[in-house]
Formats: structure tokens, sequence, C-alpha cells
């Protein structure tokens, strides 16, 4: 099997250094117009896994994501947005990365390259063939997410892959690889650009559709959401004023705020 290192192909653009504002601006903006249509080529394979993983969680399994850099914070960024917005559990979907909770926001050198870390950092979280394990690495070639998918695969563990080159060893590794081509980066090698934007898209179209599918959304509302803030409070009280037909903001507000939810207010009544 071929592999070709899209990822760190030179940038189609030369003497960036050179350019101004405006045609930096412009030009990024030009190839992150790109993104969208790769990813659109991609919901076949997309669908593939959602439909995996709502039949996983419906049986009482979790979803975790696992990756390095970026890739680990972007899977840390989908999985912690859960609850709040959908009013599951934390330990729903948990989000993994290479280095722990400091490389969150700080490097952690060589945090990467252990074949072994991955697999040993999920078993942390008693793992079960219930659960899916996505990797995500724009490379396609991290150890830390390889090796981790190797072992859930041995283990009978269902694995998903997110990466931007084709026909990579991550894709390799899972039973449901999603591959973004999305070409060279605007600055070479520079994956947190288009192929961060492309794995951030992908992350959202899992994890809202999965939800969907769970029920934790009704019409078009986020009927389950945690009421954190006066913002929220103020969303879930016309959601609630429109669902029951109430003309009343303050009562509206009063059982909304009793409940906890717009789901648990409407039962309610």
């Amino acid at each position: 099997m071929s592999f070709e290192r899209i990822t760190e192909k030179s940038s189609l653009y030369r003497h960036l250094e050179k350019m101004s504002v405006s045609q930096l601006l412009t030009l990024i903006n030009q190839e992150d117009q790109k993104v969208p249509t790769v990813v659109a080529n991609a919901i076949p394979q997309i669908e593939k896994l959602v439909e995996v993983i709502a039949d996983k969680m419906l049986m009482g399994g979790r979803l975790f994501y696992i990756g390095a850099g970026t890739s680990g914070r972007l899977g840390i960024v989908d999985a912690s947005e859960c609850p709040p917005t959908y009013g599951v559990p934390p330990g729903l979907v948990i989000g993994i990365i290479a280095g722990g909770e400091q490389a969150i926001t700080k490097a952690v050198e060589n945090a990467e390259d252990s074949w072994e870390q991955g697999w040993m950092d999920l078993n942390t979280h008693a793992l079960t063939v219930q659960d899916v394990v996505i990797g995500i690495a724009a490379s396609g070639t991290t150890p830390y997410v390889i090796g981790a998918l190797q072992h859930c695969r041995q283990n009978g563990i269902v694995t998903g892959s997110i990466c931007c080159n084709p026909q990579s060893p991550l894709s390799a590794a899972a039973d449901y690889p999603i591959e973004v081509v999305v070409g060279p980066e605007f600055v070479t090698g520079s994956t947190r650009m288009k192929s961060g934007t492309a794995q951030k898209l992908v992350l959202n179209m899992i994890s809202t559709s999965v939800m969907i599918q769970l029920g934790r959304v009704e019409d078009n509302k986020m009927v389950n959401m945690q009421l954190t803030n006066e913002k929220l409070v103020d969303r879930g009280t016309k959601m609630l004023m429109e669902k029951a037909k109430l003309e009343s903001y303050e009562l509206a507000k009063e059982l909304l705020l009793k409940a906890g939810s717009v789901k648990k207010a409407l039962a309610l009544l």
C-alpha cells in the first residue's frame, strides 16, 4: 500500500514574508474554502462510524478520542462540549491527549512517540468492547495514536480514525477510517490550519449526529443543555415558552430552573 505525506508537501505559495496582510488573508481564506468540499466527499465514511457509535452507546458504551498536539486538543474540545450542550454525563465522551492535561496548553516533548502509552492512557478508563475509540492524527503516522488503535483491535474494541493523508498507517489500524485530504498547508507542514479545520468539522459532525441519534435533540433544539449561564437560561426559557405555549417569561424561567432542563420541564408540565 502506497503512502503519501501530503500534509508535509511544500505550500502552493512562495515568499509569504513578502506578501501584504491583505494578500495573506485572502490566500489563507482561499485555501480554507477547499476544506468543506473534501469533508463532504468523506460523508459515507463518517456515516458508517456514526452509526456504529450510536449503536454502541445505546448498549451502554462510551466514545473516546485520542490524539497528540492539535489533533488531541480538538478531540478534547469536542468531548468537553458534549455535557453542557446535550446534558450527557462527562464520562460519555472522553478526550485523551499525548502528554496528559499539561499538553492541552503546552507542547510536551516526545509525548507522541510512544507506541504503548496511548493504550495505557486509554486503560485508565477501564475500556470495554462496548466502547468506541477514534484516533485523530493529521499525518496518520503518530505512534501514540496508531499503537492505541492496534491494541484496541486486538481486544475487540471498535476503532475509527481521522487523518489528512491517503492510505495512512493510522487508517490501516482503524475499523472505520475517515480520510480528509485537504492538500498542502498554506504554511508548509502547519497542520493546525486546513487539516485542523477539517478534523474539527468531522468531529462536529460525529458528535452532533450521535447525540441526535441518542435523542438528545428535539426538533432542532438543545432541550437537554445544561443551564450554566444567563444566556443559556434565557435560551432555555424561550424554548420552553415556545414548546409549552407559555406566555409568561417569568413562569417559564421559574419552571425551567426548577426542573434543570427544557426536557425535564416539559415532562413536569
